[in-house]
């Protein structure tokens, strides 16, 4: 790799050092999946909140009235948790667990490493592509060996 490569290892890192800012990583990004997913949560729950005027409306029209406000006044805008609908559940999750991660994260990057990301992966990538291959070359703009 080159001297002006982003993902080459600064001089003095140790192998320690970059298993352990890889493992640092990773868990950050299954972190970043499990935000996803509390993201889909949210979509999903309010999705079927609004897919619920429509039951609410089809109840009333099929003749059942009564079942009908109660979907209404039981579940539709209904907490998911007590005192929380969703998007109250994101930003404590951003505000208490993945802020506070992330910024630890790039912290430690930036003082074990110079801030250059990804180091593990890159080194690894290295070890596995097949030199002189077109679809195995070093860096996006690099030369084809």
């Amino acid at each position: 790799m080159d001297d002006d490569d982003p993902h080459r290892r600064p001089e003095g890192v140790s192998d320690e050092t970059v298993r352990a800012l890889g493992s640092l990583s990773k868990a950050l990004e299954t972190t970043e999946c499990a935000r996803g997913h509390l993201f889909a949560f949210h979509q999903h729950t309010g999705a079927a909140d609004f897919e619920l005027d429509r039951a609410v409306e089809l109840l009333r029209a099929a003749g059942h009235p009564a079942l009908a406000e109660r979907v209404r006044t039981e579940i539709l805008g209904r907490n998911v948790i007590p005192g929380h609908w969703t998007f109250q559940i994101v930003d404590a999750y951003d505000r208490t667990y993945y802020q506070p991660f992330r910024d630890l994260e790039r912290e430690a990057v930036a003082r074990l490493a110079e801030g250059r990301r990804h180091l593990y992966e890159a080194e690894l990538k290295e070890v596995r592509r097949s030199r002189g291959h077109p679809d195995h070359t070093s860096r996006p703009d690099g030369p084809r060996t």
